[in-house]
This record gives structure tokens, C-alpha cells and sequence, in this order.
């Protein structure tokens, strides 16, 4: 494969922005929306979408996009089955275009082939023939660090077919910087963003979550509706230790965002409910480091007891109950069987949308879902299923065909 011209000398360049499996359509959405034609020949890829972008594109695809898991320039194409052929690849690129052997380096790799079997040793392969370049030309190696390196470079390989990549972004972007506190497992902040979008939302009615562990559901949803960039609170992208980083751009991005805020509006009801008091705290201390204390409203309830408020048009219940790892299955049938009979009769005129893998337990629900999404949390494949919940619901069919 030919390859690409150095990224840093051209006015657009390729972009690759990754996500969760189930969220491609999602993330496309919302590049339409916050770039129009500026994102060009956008393409959806499997946890992924491509667009042609500027540096602007770039640098605001990481602070907000909120379905974006990584914001990735590809510089390099290549095919290799061996191990010789894959450090040879990695020497065909010129790497004192992007670092010195002052600067720092990191290399992941994500491998799916016959001929490599394991990411580690890919990506210590391809960092070997870039330090081995440097040592060559000047004698001096540049040092390895993983947690805040210069550049963290992305080495992803199908079968024979792989590709090197620049990695704007450094820590996954559902890092966002406002949780401080978390219960065990806590929900992906692009999930939780992806699952909002999905549920459509529309930012004006009440919003309810009534599981809400830390509160992940709660906060994303009071950004969405405050306009608040996803990565506003982060201290610090990748690109910002690049060689070519523009400060001065960058500050004008910044305010640009500051400037959107809506922060004098009136806001819908937002509410963030669980029955360990524990998860309460964690809600209100995540949403007041967020800045957003005002607008989330969090209460210890069980959901078998919990009143909501009157639903409003649009007014949105999501809830991600547990799967039942640690429950018997009577139990955890049990516990849903419950949830459907509050539905049925708490929650008239409400948007619900349940995220499980527990596909069995899910039927005990008794309600048939108007939409479902087939997403992942975490390593588990799990369903998101959408029901409307009008009168005529507790007269709706069984959800065995779901």
C-alpha cells in the first residue's frame, strides 16, 4: 500500500473517530450536526466512522463529541504476515516528523489476524523499529512512557492488512474528567451519552433515571441539555503535546465552546434515583464536580417504590438494572418482573428504554418493545430495548420475540 502524506503539511487529512460497537450511526449523526460540510466523505466503519478534516475538525472532534471513544490520524497503510514485515513497515514512516528523542513514546496495538495473535507483541514490535530509526540516525532513543507520552501511536491490524495511526486523543475520551468517585463497574460514559442520543430525547422533559449508580445517565444527559462540551472538563488531549500544536487555536476553540454554554436557560427536571445511599452520594459528588449540581436532582428510592413525576410530552425513564451475575435466577426474573409491573402501572406516558444482558430475564418484563439496539457494555453484548408507555401497554403482547 502507498503511503500517506505527512498529515502535518496538508490542510485536510483523513480521520478516523472510533466508538462502541452499536453507536457508528450515532457518532455519524453527530458529526453531521456539529460540522456539516467541513467533514468530508464521511464513512461508516465497523466501531467507527472516516472523515477528511482540518486540524479545527480534529481538535473539536475530541472536546464535542460525545459518542467518540478516539480521534485517530492514520499516516501509515500496510500489509504484513510476519514479524519482519511489520517492523519494516513501521520503518518506511520518517518519525522525526512527529517526535525526538527528547520527546516521549507509547504504542498500542489492536490485533484480529491469523498471522499476529497478540496485540502486546505487535505493539512492542512496532515500537522497537521506531526507537531502533532514531538509535540509527542519531544514536540517541526516544524513552517509552505509557501514561503520558508525546505521541501514542495506534497500530491496528486485520489479517495481513494493517494501519499506524497517530492518536490525538491519549486516554480514551469517555475519560471525561468530572467523575471522581464511581460504584464497581460503572457505566461508559459513551455508552451512557450513545444510550440518551438513542432514546431520542429531546432535552426539554423530564428525564429520569431510576438505577443510576454514580449518576453517569443523570450527568451526560444535564450536558446534552446545558450544551456543555462532552471533554470540557478534561485537563489534556494528545495533539496538545504534538510538535505542530497551535495554543493560540486551541484557546480560541475553547471559548468558542465556553461561549455555548447555555447556562440562563430553563431546564427540564433531571433525576438521578437509587436505592443504595451509597450511589447517592456518588451521584452528588460526580454531578457537583461536573458543575451541574443545580440541574440533577438525586434520591434514595427502590425502584418498587418510586413515584415519578407527571409525564410531561417526551419525558424519558433510561434504566440499566443489574444482569443478575451474582443472583439467582428466580431472583433476578423475579426483579424483573417487577420493573414491568411498575411500568405498567407508574409510569403512563413515558419513553422507557432498558439497557440488559440478560436476555432471558428481559421477557419478564411482559411489555413488547417498539425499538431495540443491540449494544455492549463493557465485554457483555447487551439489549436496549424502547417501550411506549401509553394506556393501551398493559394490554401489549409478551417480549419473547424481542
Amino acid at each position: 500500500m502507498a503511503k500517506r502524506e505527512n498529515t502535518f503539511l496538508v490542510k485536510k487529512f483523513e480521520i478516523i473517530i472510533k466508538t462502541l460497537h452499536g453507536l457508528e450511526e450515532v457518532l455519524a449523526q453527530e458529526v453531521k450536526e456539529k460540522f456539516g460540510e467541513r467533514a468530508e466523505k464521511l464513512t461508516i466503519l465497523k466501531r467507527a466512522i472516516s472523515v477528511e478534516g482540518d486540524k479545527k475538525l480534529l481538535y473539536e472532534a475530541n472536546l464535542h463529541l460525545r459518542t467518540a471513544i478516539k480521534v485517530l490520524i492514520p499516516i501509515l497503510d500496510f500489509r504484513a504476515k510476519t514479524e519482519a514485515e511489520l517492523y519494516k513497515s513501521v520503518q518506511r514512516i520518517d518519525w522525526s516528523k512527529y517526535l525526538t528523542f527528547k520527546d516521549t513514546l507509547s504504542v498500542d496495538g489492536v490485533v484480529n489476524s491469523q498471522y499476529f495473535n497478540h496485540s502486546g507483541y505487535v505493539a512492542l514490535k512496532a515500537k522497537d523499529a521506531i526507537v531502533d530509526q532514531f538509535r540509527k540516525n542519531s544514536g540517541i532513543r526516544p524513552s517509552v512512557n505509557t501514561t503520558d507520552p508525546t505521541v501514542r501511536v495506534n497500530i491496528h491490524i486485520s489479517e495481513d492488512s494493517g494501519t499506524i495511526s497517530l492518536d490525538s486523543s491519549d486516554e480514551p475520551l469517555y475519560k471525561r474528567g468530572y467523575r471522581v468517585d464511581t460504584i464497581s463497574a460503572p457505566l461508559n460514559e459513551v455508552l451512557a451519552a450513545g444510550m440518551i442520543q438513542l432514546s431520542g430525547w429531546n432535552r426539554e422533559s423530564t428525564f429520569i433515571d431510576a438505577m443510576c449508580g454514580s449518576g453517569t445517565l443523570p450527568i451526560e444527559a444535564a450536558m446534552l441539555c446545558a450544551n456543555i462540551p462532552p471533554n470540557f472538563y478534561r485537563k489534556e488531549f494528545g495533539f496538545q503535546r504534538w510538535k505542530d500544536f497551535d495554543n493560540l487555536f486551541w484557546a480560541e476553540i475553547i471559548e468558542d465552546a465556553k461561549r455555548s454554554i447555555e447556562k440562563n436557560k430553563s431546564f427540564p427536571q433531571i433525576l438521578g434515583v437509587d436505592v443504595s445511599r451509597k450511589s447517592f452520594r456518588k451521584t452528588i459528588e460526580n454531578s457537583h464536580h461536573a458543575f451541574l449540581r443545580e440541574m440533577i436532582t438525586a434520591k434514595v428510592c427502590a425502584f418498587e417504590e418510586f413515584e415519578p413525576p407527571y409525564a410531561s410530552s417526551g419525558a424519558t425513564l433510561i434504566i440499566n438494572p443489574p444482569y443478575g451475575e451474582r443472583l439467582k435466577k428466580e431472583d433476578i426474573e423475579n426483579f424483573y418482573g417487577m420493573i414491568g409491573n411498575r411500568l405498567k402501572h407508574h409510569f403512563s406516558g413515558y419513553n422507557v428504554w432498558i439497557l440488559s444482558g440478560n436476555f432471558e430475564a428481559i421477557k419478564k418484563i411482559g411489555l413488547r418493545p417498539c425499538k431495540k439496539y443491540s449494544l455492549y457494555n463493557g465485554s457483555i453484548e447487551c439489549k436496549f430495548l424502547g417501550f411506549s408507555m401509553y394506556d393501551g401497554s398493559r394490554k401489549q403482547k409478551d417480549i419473547s420475540d424481542f
